[in-house]
């Protein structure tokens, strides 16, 4: 029986899909049954190594050498990798070796650095040999962050963390705000619980439930991760106690609520967001993530 066509189509140019190259000269990988082995095809080599930038599609094949005296059907998967077969099934007839197509797809806006996975086939029986596979995301590891939308709220401040470079972040926190009458809020930098991948955005909520109840406070956050990451946001709220007066629906002042003038760094203008009562519950943390804009 002949085997299968080995070439795929790559969408990319051929500069750009930077075939698997040899790891070193090695016996290939062997099955438990030793009626059958598997190994990628050409230069006995003992994995598949694929290097190329992020959304860089890339292919090779897998040579299944069947050594018995009977038909041998294999199944392929692929596991830890964007990994796609020409075809999912083989039947290889008997002291034939076949061979497969398979791309591996470096994700768009995937990190730089080695990511690793394996090529299984299993017989009828249930019987698999894997292959090691070793992928090397190319490009440049940049660290870079921003700080948006900043906005001080009854009980919380508000902001998006967005990641503009290439690296995983590992962001930390710190926290100022200053009144008339000195610091009202001082929080030491501190680990954030998450890790922010390249081109996400979260929003995310820092609680503050004892702010002031009558006050104009400068709020200053800074965010800094690992490789020189760092931005800062700031934002100016007023504090003026009221409540609806049982008149004529006329406000007077109170305690019982407040009204926020927020300004915005970067040019924006002034934001007026109303709030009915002080005795709001803090809002719980609130996380969303989605693609860089």
């Amino acid at each position: 029986m002949p085997s299968a066509a080995r070439a795929l189509t790559c969408p990319l140019p051929l500069a750009a899909c930077l075939l698997l190259a040899v790891l070193g000269a090695a016996p290939p990988a062997a099955a438990a049954d030793p009626g059958w082995s598997v190994a990628p095809v050409g230069g006995g080599r003992p994995s598949f190594y694929a290097e190329g930038p992020p959304g860089t599609v890339l292919q090779d094949a897998v040579s299944v050498t069947n050594s018995g005296r009977a038909p041998l059907v294999v199944r392929f998967s692929g596991t830890g990798l964007r990994t796609v077969f020409a075809r999912p099934s083989l039947r290889v007839p008997a002291r034939t070796r076949a061979e497969v197509p398979f791309t591996v797809t470096v994700p768009a806006g995937d990190a730089p650095g080695v990511r690793s996975g394996a090529v299984v086939v299993r017989d009828a029986r249930g019987r698999t040999v894997s292959v090691p596979v070793r992928l090397r995301v190319g490009g440049p590891a940049l660290a870079a962050l921003t700080v948006e939308h900043l906005a001080v709220h009854a009980h919380s401040i508000t902001y998006d963390l967005v990641n503009r470079g290439t690296t995983v972040l590992a962001p930390t926190l710190a926290v100022r705000a200053d009144g008339v009458f000195g610091r009202v809020l001082d929080r030491a930098p501190r680990a954030l619980a998450l890790r922010v991948r390249p081109g996400a955005r979260m929003r995310l909520t820092e609680p503050w439930p004892d702010r002031p109840a009558l006050d104009a406070v400068d709020v200053r956050l800074t965010v800094t991760a690992p490789g020189g990451a760092r931005d800062t946001a700031a934002a100016s709220a007023r504090f003026v106690p009221w409540a609806p007066s049982a008149g004529a629906g006329g406000v007077v002042l109170a305690g019982a609520g407040a009204l926020f003038a927020v300004r915005r760094r970067r040019g924006r203008t002034a934001t007026y967001v109303p709030q009915e009562s002080a005795e709001l519950p803090c809002p719980d943390p609130e996380l969303t993530e989605g693609a860089v804009k």
